[in-house]
Formats: structure tokens, sequence, C-alpha cells
């Protein structure tokens, strides 16, 4: 018996022009290359210009998906855009997108998951296409957490990046077997009690301010690997599928250890993992889709290829996804 099916149809990525290196932040923190790269990964990242929104990196990365996918703005029914840095708290920046895109029919909104917010809107999108709700579907993640950083705290500012990356979903029927393309499953959870691990000190209800970000790091650190794994197992056994299947597990990029870390606790080699980490820092919801965008354009990525997608930030909030290309 057929099946509907999310297939991807086309990706795109982008980043901001500035480059900002490790070695830029030594100049007013006591900080060096060496330090972050060795506890991190991360060489550089991309900052937005100053009159950059969330909206503009949401905006040259939906052109190029579209453009990927052979569509237009109007060949859309839904835009889901996962991200925790909104141009303004209302209207939802999805809609602002789907302006500018020249989309003029269907509905856009908002998903707000942090670092796991790509994970969710990608569900999002699965569940409305599987249920006939929509055919096609953009999903987003994009941020400036720039603007949310305290750089003055060494353990938190050189770990962000702002970029977006889009994905563009179409039904299509399937066997129902983990050989069809498109998103064969996806595994969602949350827990509350963590809140003081990963946060924001501000809002439009507790501060009326916007706040700067913070982190227990070792303590993420701790359940971000347990997590991750968890949640990619249970990704693959719903879909029918084990570890030895995947073709490429395709991180949350945060930090290269906890993508190390999980993909051994996995059983996958480091040759079979996407990382761009080194590149783009944690750019929270975008790093996903970014990456997904970066690897197609590297050749890592080929149609019918397995993907685990998996992340986790604020909340906490994680979760996983497996994926045909």
């Amino acid at each position: 018996m057929g099946v509907i099916r999310a297939v991807i149809k086309g990706c795109g990525h982008y980043l901001p022009e500035r480059v900002v290196e490790n070695d830029e932040f030594t100049e007013t923190l006591d900080t060096s290359d060496e330090w972050i790269r060795a506890r991190t990964g991360i060489e550089r990242r991309h900052f937005a210009a100053d009159d950059q929104k969330t909206s503009d990196l949401a905006y040259e990365a939906a052109i190029v998906a579209l453009k990927n996918a052979g569509m237009t703005g109007n060949n859309l029914d839904t835009i889901i855009l996962a991200t925790a840095t909104p141009d303004q708290t209302f209207p939802s920046t999805a809609t602002r997108l789907q302006h500018a895109i020249g989309m003029t029919g269907g509905f856009a909104f908002d998903i707000q998951a942090v670092c796991a917010g790509f994970i969710y809107a990608l569900a999002n999108a699965t569940a409305l296409i599987e249920s006939g709700h929509a055919k096609t579907v953009m999903v987003i993640g994009a941020e400036t957490f720039s603007r949310i950083v305290d750089f003055t705290d060494r353990g938190t500012c050189v770990l962000f990046g702002d970029g977006a990356g889009a994905l563009v979903l179409q039904a299509e029927e399937g066997t129902g077997s983990g050989e069809d393309r498109g998103v064969l499953s996806t595994d969602l959870n949350s827990d509350g009690k963590y809140n003081d691990l990963l946060y924001v000190d501000g809002g439009v209800s507790s501060t009326q301010s916007t706040g700067k970000l913070r982190m227990n790091g070792q303590e993420v650190f701790k359940h971000a690997v347990s997590k991750l794994a968890s949640s990619g197992k249970k990704a693959l056994e719903v879909a029918g599928l084990q570890a030895s299947d995947v073709d490429w597990i395709v991180p949350h990029q945060a930090n290269l250890r906890i993508i190390s870390r999980t993909a051994k606790k996995m059983g996958v080699s480091m040759d079979n993992v996407v990382v761009t980490v080194q590149d783009h820092g944690n750019t929270s919801a975008a790093s996903i889709p970014l990456a997904l965008s970066v690897a197609e354009q590297r050749g890592q990525i080929k149609k019918g290829d397995l993907l685990l997608l998996e992340a986790i930030g604020g909340g906490l909030a994680w979760g996983a996804a497996a994926v045909r290309w």
C-alpha cells in the first residue's frame, strides 16, 4: 500500500559576508585560537551586518533553495521557519519571508525550539504533507545569534555564528519502506527542568528586554551525547533501519567533541559525518540545513543516501530524523 512521503526537492544556504576568525576575540577576551579550537573545533564564524535581519538571511537561503528545486515562491503552500532570533516579537519572521519571496497564498509560521528548531520544523512539515494539509513546504532555519551573545563571556560568545539554510519538501507517493526517498521518521523530545542549562536571560513578559545567552556548557555537554544518540537510534528504529544503514549523520553543528562522541556512541565512523562547525560555528536552528546544503555542494550527499539528522538545544529540546535524500 502506498504512502505519502515528504521528499526533498531542493536546498540552499546563506552566510553573511563578515567572517570572524578566532583571533578576533583575542583582542577583547582572555582566549586564543588554540583554546577555542581545542575545546570546540571552531575556527571561524559569520556575523550578520548591522542592517541585516534574520528574515534577510532566510530570504537569501530561500531563493537558492527555490532555484535548486526549479520553483518560485508561489509554488509553495507553506513556510515553516525555525528561529530563536526573530525580526520582531510579532508577526512571525516566516510571514515576512513569505512576502519577500512573492508567495501570495498558503500560510507561514515560526517554530522556536532553539538549536533543535529545524528538526521540529521538519517534523511539522512532514506531518502537514503526510496528512494532506500541504503539498509543497519550505522549511528554513535562520539565526542572528550575534545579536544575543554576551561578548564579555568567553565561554559562549566564541561559539555562535549567523546563517540560514532552507529545504523544499514536496509530497510524493512511496512504498512505505525504508527505501523510499523523503522523511522516513522523526523523533521529538523536550524536558523543561533543564531550562537553566541554556537560556536567554530576558523576554517580553519577564524583563521586557531581549536579554543575553547564558549556558552551563559542561552540563549541556553531558546531556547532549546521550540524548542525541538515543533519539537518533529511535528515529532509525521507527523507520525500520539501523545505524549500519546510515550513509551520513548530519548533526547540529555545536561542538566537534559532541559530534564525534555521539557518532562513536552510535557506532558510526566520523568518515560518515558531515562536519561544518569549523567554518560556521553554532548557527542554532540554521546549522543542520546549512550543513545539508554545504554537503550537497561538496558532493558528499547524493540522491538515495540515508541521512540521520540530530540536534539538541535550550529547553532542553532535542530530536532526530531519518531522511533519504
